[in-house]
Order: structure tokens, then sequence, then C-alpha cells
């Protein structure tokens, strides 16, 4: 994959598999290729050579509003609309209050929006610094529990975040996404050191591609 036809590519002979709901993560240095694999992904950037398949589907074949609907995924740094708590958790309106009150209980903000005046009808604008960074990734946890697709992407979610949050939102993701197949981007491997199987890269290359405690033993330095 390449950004423009004159650079180098960011993605060379790449060439892995992800199995269903198998947790993997994806680690290497700045500039390793990390993001680019998220960018061809989800099409923002479309490769100059070879395919990827989501069960023996070419990604290309599908319509950009159909792929990236059914894949969820939470950045390094939250996103939030200006709009409600409930738009913000449930832009299109498709889930019951039930089911979005069980998303915030799993995420431990439901006493919190409840003590809110208007509770899930509260506006959420610059403004009003309704919740803290990490209280903001925690709405985009919640949002990617209620959409339940079969692929979920994190990409360094919790780098910003305290341990506290750090740890709950690992302990949702072995919880709440055991039939999703998690792909997690990190600096460091131990941020990933429970996942299935870890892709290293380097300039763009995958050069490993195994399970975490196999890796260690070969890097016993490796963060």
């Amino acid at each position: 994959m390449r950004y423009r036809e004159y650079l180098e590519p960011s993605i060379v002979d790449l060439s892995f598999v992800i199995q269903p709901r198998m947790k993997i993560g994806i680690v290497g240095r700045t500039g390793a290729g990390k993001s680019s694999i998220l960018q061809a992904l989800f099409r923002l950037c479309d490769l100059s050579k070879g395919r990827i398949e989501i069960d023996g589907v070419n990604i290309t074949d599908l319509g950009l509003h159909l792929l990236r609907k059914n894949i969820a995924f939470i950045p390094q740094q939250p996103f939030l609309i200006q709009g409600t708590i409930r738009e913000n958790l449930d832009p299109f309106s498709e889930k019951s209050d039930e089911e979005i009150t069980k998303a915030l209980k799993e995420v431990s903000l439901l006493a919190y929006v409840e003590s809110l005046k208007d509770k899930l009808s509260t506006a959420v604008t610059e403004s009003n610094n309704l919740f803290s960074v990490g209280q903001k990734q925690l709405v985009c946890l919640a949002r990617a529990i209620l959409r339940d697709t079969k692929i979920l992407v994190l990409d360094e979610a919790t780098a910003n975040v305290d341990l506290e949050t750090d740890n709950l939102i690992q302990r949702k993701l072995r919880e709440s996404f055991t039939n999703s197949t998690v792909i997690i981007i990190a600096h460091r491997l131990a941020t990933v050191i429970d996942a299935d199987k870890i892709l290293v890269m380097s300039h763009g290359h995958g050069v490993e591609y195994e399970h975490p405690a196999k890796l260690l033993s070969q890097n016993p330095e490796t963060e």
C-alpha cells in the first residue's frame, strides 16, 4: 500500500490470517506500518497490490458503508459528537433505552449518567466538559458494545487513560467481545500480552506473527 504513487510503500509483502474470534495485537515502532493496516482495512487508502478478505469476501467488492458499519473502531483520541449522550451511544437510533442502559452499566458509567439532570438526554458540547478523557473512551467502548459487530479495532485506545480505566477496558475486551475478532494496535508488547497472536511490524513488513509467549522468549528485553 502506498499513500501516493511516488512514495515508498507503507505496507510491503504483508500476509497473515486472523481466525474468527481471535484477539490480535499489532505492534511496532512509529512508522512501522501499524496504522497503514487500519487505513487499508477501512479502505481509506486502497491497496496497490494484493487483497484483504473477510470471510472469504474481498473488501473491495463491498460498499464502503456496509464495510465500515460492520467494523467497530475505538481510536486513541476518543471522538464524541455534539448531541445528547444517547445520540453519542446510538447515533442511528437503533437501540432501546434498556440496551443503552445495559451498555453503560457494563463500562461503569451508568451511575454517573443517571446522576445528571437530563440523564441520557444530557447534551454533550465542546464547552461543558461533561466527560473526562477516560470517560470519553468508555463512551466509545459502550458504543462498540452496542454495535455488536464481528470485528473490533482499537488504535492505542488506552494510551491516554489512567490505569483503572485501562484495566476496565482490557477486562471488557475479554468479557464483552468473546464472539468478535479483536485487533489491537499498540506500541508495546506488554499492552497486548494476553492476545492470541501478535503481529510485529517493521518498515512496512510483518517480521513476526506468533503467540506472545513465544515472542517474549525470543525477545526477553521487549517492553
